[in-house]
């Protein structure tokens, strides 16, 4: 059997296992059961990888059962095994089995904890059948799959209303995007007669030069394709427009938020453009739209993450604005260069998150980022491994000297923007540019406020509910040795009775995912950067995606300069962050002050929220109120059910009336009657 089948199904059982034993099961059965199985499917996977690395990998698919056989649509449910859904493999079974690992201790308190892992695996299983898609309609089941199971993951905690509804806002963003996605595929069917990929892919140039009839009018056949398709993309990756779902996201667990942030649902747009990237190739307005909407996606949201205070949110911009990146790199079609940038990020952003849940875990669940401060004494392992997934993210590095992840990805991402020649291209990376200077500010900021400075600590209600609840119950495990600690900073600053809170470092087996991603987040850069875009790189790719190596020589042969700029944004950055968050803290405000509107119309997330709200929102609220009280209440319950009901209420008041009791009024009636049946008779 091939591991390809392991390696699917068993999140499946896992999840199923523990989905219906739930409470039955227990807490730790369940734990082992689903962690189990990840940590299997993750060894599983890596052998697949290294053989495409090492030039041994085989293109397969794995068949496993027939599936739809309806006049000329037919297609079988089976699992392709290429050089892309490896990287996949890869980077979903390891960073799930981590953050399966890591909510042992996250979610060490959680009453409901089998039915969680449930969900988790459950995610993972949808993901998994999305990248091993032979087929649109297997694609989109793991779609739909990953959807529902972000659904149940961010609306965990049920009882809380803001959870619920952001659960509903992920569900039905991505609904609006899944219906380009469907349209997508209906299109491709009807153009090609199946939904076979390969099959696709090796018809789609044949089909360059048609025009498709669609809204009253012809286009070009690829390119309505290839759009419809892109937009399904802009939903799950959160690309501008259909990204309001993204930070509300945060509203789950912060294991969920480092799932489907770090390297599985959102990288799923990413995923399809490349899988069909022979489609794409063949539509250059397509291409355009592309790079031109992850361009303004990575700006736009690298200039919020600026002003965010949740620690949760600035991470989830930041992560927005990277899939921008990944974006305009297919766009300018470095397909590459795309999946590089994938593969590196979610190693970092996969740490980023799991390092913030470990700095939320200590502050008690407080996220605001203005009450931390101090922090590296306390934590020292999440400081150092955070501090690596800044590193990565902000892409240092030296031009010649080896660099943290994402020095690699990101400066190739930009260099082959700038290389690919186009107006677009061009575009692109300026906006990349500008992103990687915001990107630098935004994390530093991060690591400062977080990290460094004096403890604000105090002023926190979480602290001091803990503190409160420390003294009130008896639980001094954490608290009560560090009276003597902190005690200076809390009465100096505050001396309001809060100094008994000493933050704590995470337990070992929320800082082992953290030590194992920190690791990628150095090394994954250049330990793979050979593999996935040197000149040699369409070996390792096998025809899994488009590989242009007269890109590959572009980005080789762009101006020094070029190669500088992201490491300048970046010190520039820096430089900044520590200038107002170290140095001179009342830097910040004075500028607030100086954009006061900018800044305003920036915090507030670019106004998008206000926008839908009147937009969308408020609209279809009136439709169904208009539907429920007007159409339902005034017209069909009047002239149905509750008119009948009236009827037969009135009509049984007059009948009353007739049944009066004495018999010469019966008799009256009955020849009344005997005189109207004989005149009828007469008459007819």
């Amino acid at each position: 059997m091939h591991p390809i089948l392991f390696i699917v199904f068993l999140p499946l059982l896992a999840a199923i296992i523990a989905g219906l034993g739930n409470k039955q099961l227990g807490k730790v059965p369940a734990k082992v059961l689903t962690t189990g199985a990840l940590f299997i499917s993750c060894a599983l996977s890596w052998p697949i990888f290294l053989g495409f690395v090492a030039g041994a990998g085989e293109v397969t698919v794995v068949p496993v059962l027939k599936w739809v056989q309806s006049g000329s649509l037919s297609f079988d449910w089976a699992l392709r095994v290429d050089t892309l859904t490896a990287v996949m493999l890869v980077v979903i079974t390891s960073v799930s089995a981590l953050v399966h690992l890591y909510s042992w201790g996250y979610m060490d308190e959680e009453p409901d904890q089998p039915r969680f892992f449930a969900y988790l695996s459950l995610f993972t299983f949808a993901m998994l059948m999305l990248v091993t898609a032979d087929n649109l309609v297997q694609m989109f089941f793991g779609w739909e799959g990953v959807g529902l199971a972000s659904y149940l993951l961010i609306g965990f905690w049920f009882r809380k209303p803001s959870a619920g509804a952001a659960a509903i806002k992920a569900f039905v963003v991505n609904r609006v995007g899944d219906l380009g996605f469907m349209l997508g595929i209906f299109g491709i069917y009807l153009v090609f007669n199946t939904v076979s990929i390969p099959e696709i892919l090796a018809a789609a140039p044949g089909m360059k030069g048609t025009t498709i009839g669609f809204l009253g009018h012809r286009w070009d056949t690829l390119t309505v394709l290839c759009i419809c398709l892109f937009i399904g993309a802009m939903g799950k990756s959160a690309q501008l427009g259909l990204h309001t779902w993204l930070p509300d996201a945060m509203e789950g667990p912060t294991p969920v938020s480092a799932l489907i942030h770090a390297a599985t649902m959102v990288t799923a747009g990413v995923f399809m453009v490349c899988r069909l990237s022979p489609l794409f190739e063949t539509s250059e307005t397509a291409m355009h739209v592309v790079a031109f909407v992850g361009a303004i996606t990575c700006f736009f949201a690298a200039t919020v993450g600026c002003t965010q205070w949740d620690i949760k949110r600035v991470i989830a911009y930041s992560t927005c604005s990277q899939l921008g990146y990944m974006f305009f790199a297919a766009g300018v079609g470095a397909y590459g260069a795309a999946m590089f940038h994938l593969f590196t990020h979610a190693f970092f952003k996969a740490l980023l998150f799991l390092g913030a849940g470990s700095v939320i875990h200590a502050m008690h669940h407080e996220q605001d980022m203005r009450f931390y401060g101090g922090l590296r004494k306390h934590i020292p392992i999440t400081f150092w491994a955070m501090t690596a997934g800044t590193l990565a993210i902000t892409g240092v590095g030296v031009a010649g000297f080896i660099g943290f992840a994402g020095f690699h990805s990101k400066d190739a991402v930009l260099e082959a923007a700038f290389g690919s020649g186009s107006s677009v291209g061009q575009f692109a990376f300026w906006m990349g540019i500008l992103a990687a200077l915001m990107t630098s500010f935004y994390s530093w900021r991060l690591a400062f406020l977080t990290f460094f400075g004096k403890p604000r600590w105090a002023s926190s209600e979480h602290i001091q509910h803990a503190v409160h609840d420390a003294h009130g119950h008896g639980d001094h495990g954490h608290d009560d040795h560090a009276h003597g600690h902190d005690d200076h900073h809390c009465h100096a600053d505050h001396g309001d009775g809060t100094a008994g809170y000493h933050p704590h470092e995470s337990p070992l087996v929320m800082l082992i995912p953290l030590i194992v991603l920190s690791i990628g987040a150095v090394a994954a850069g250049f330990t793979f950067q050979h593999a996935f875009i040197s000149e040699g790189a369409g070996e390792f790719w096998k025809g899994a995606l488009v590989f242009h190596e007269h890109l590959i020589h572009a980005m080789h042969g762009v101006p020094t300069w070029v190669k500088w700029a992201p490491f300048t944004v970046m010190s520039l950055g820096l430089l900044t962050a520590w200038y107002g968050y170290v140095k001179n803290l009342s830097f910040p405000a004075m500028v607030v002050e100086q954009i006061g509107p900018v800044y305003t119309f920036v915090y507030r997330k670019w106004m998008f929220d206000e926008l839908y709200h009147y937009a969308f929102v408020v609209p279809a609220f009136w439709l169904g109120k208009v539907f429920w009280k007007v159409v339902d209440i005034g017209i069909v319950d009047r002239f149905g059910p509750d008119g009948a009901a009236w009827t037969v209420s009135k009509g049984s008041v007059y009948a009353q009336k007739v049944q009066s009791g004495y018999l010469y009024s019966y008799a009256l009636v009955m020849l009344l009657g005997l005189v109207g049946a004989i005149s009828w008779v007469i008459a007819g």
